[in-house]
């Protein structure tokens, strides 16, 4: 069993991403950590704990960090909705904060893992960098870290230059990316590659389940969002999902290791850019994902995600 932390800011891909990653045979899931970023960190742990109480999973989880290192995170709501979910659950309930610290459970995962954990990231890398800040030897002892972040050679999704999460903590990013860490990238480079369609919330209207009834409400405010935004699409991208399956499956990819950093300048702010000027006897840092076997990726997502979905849940007493 692959031993596994998951850390979101869910979000409505990181809600697909947790559901195909519940579905995983032989993945351990260990807990789920959860930060700002799509909406704030009371909003992202509820809806993550929402979205495991749907599928009937216990996986605990944690909350992490509220604001970026440096910056101030600011939400509007157009893509995952105000509440971070389309919009389909509203306001947080007082009595269902988390209270579980984030950046403990990682390091203490750690430290009792090592090599055998696996940490995937599909939210702002604040989590990861506060962990490593704070106990270095400890995670530098981890097996592997997939980061679902970052536009190397295509453009970005909140800027020109650069992708989401690496722009709303670029600091903590560019710290993670020089840790030296194992780490790699899942980028829009890959992601825009994979796709859900409109087709496929179809499919799940006609397993009649709570569950798939309510991935189809929240991922039809996901589609339409990408209509308008990327018209030329025939759906939305698979971001967070794909870093799951990128853990999971590491042959779905090709990689190229390189001396990766971000840019922090004002005008290219959150670019993820080679570093061409590094001594040369100098190791890459982050292996970068350019190539993708959308197809098979796509069906064993599609495969396990149905059937998770087409399960009645059990009555409540």
């Amino acid at each position: 069993m692959k031993k596994v932390i998951l850390d979101v800011d869910t979000g409505i891909d990181d809600a697909l991403a947790i559901s195909y990653a519940v579905a995983q045979p032989d993945v351990e899931l260990l807990g789920i950590t959860s930060s700002y970023g799509m909406a704030p960190v009371e909003y992202t742990c509820r809806n993550t704990k929402h979205i495991l109480n749907v599928l009937n999973k216990d996986v605990p989880v944690y909350k992490g960090a509220t604001a970026p290192k440096k910056r101030t995170r600011v939400y509007n709501g157009r893509i995952h909705g105000k509440d971070g979910l389309g919009n389909t659950l509203g306001a947080v309930n007082e009595t269902g904060k988390c209270i579980l610290d984030a950046t403990d459970f990682i390091i203490e995962s750690t430290k009792k893992y090592n090599h055998d954990l696996t940490i995937i990231t599909t939210g702002p890398l604040t989590n990861l960098a506060r962990a490593i800040n704070r106990s270095p030897e400890v995670m530098h002892s981890v097996g592997r870290i997939v980061t679902m972040g970052g536009a190397v050679a295509t453009p970005g999704n909140a800027s020109k230059f650069a992708e989401a999460n690496i722009l709303i903590d670029p600091e903590s990013a560019d710290f993670v990316f020089k840790s030296k860490l194992p780490i790699t990238l899942v980028g829009l480079d890959v992601t825009r590659k994979t796709l859900l369609t409109q087709g496929d919330v179809e499919k799940w209207k006609q397993f009649r389940t709570s569950s798939a009834d309510f991935f189809v409400d929240f991922t039809q405010f996901y589609l339409n969002a990408y209509k308008k935004i990327h018209p030329y699409l025939k759906g939305c991208a698979l971001h967070d999902p794909l870093a799951v399956g990128v853990a999971i499956y590491p042959e779905l990819v090709q990689t190229v290791p390189m001396n990766l950093e971000v840019d922090l300048s004002e005008e290219t702010l959150g670019r993820t850019v080679e570093n061409l000027n590094i001594e040369t006897n100098e190791k890459p840092n982050v292996d970068v994902c350019f190539q993708i076997d959308s197809k098979t990726f796509m069906e064993d997502f599609f495969t396990k995600v149905d059937h998770l979905l087409s399960i009645k849940s059990p009555e409540r007493v």
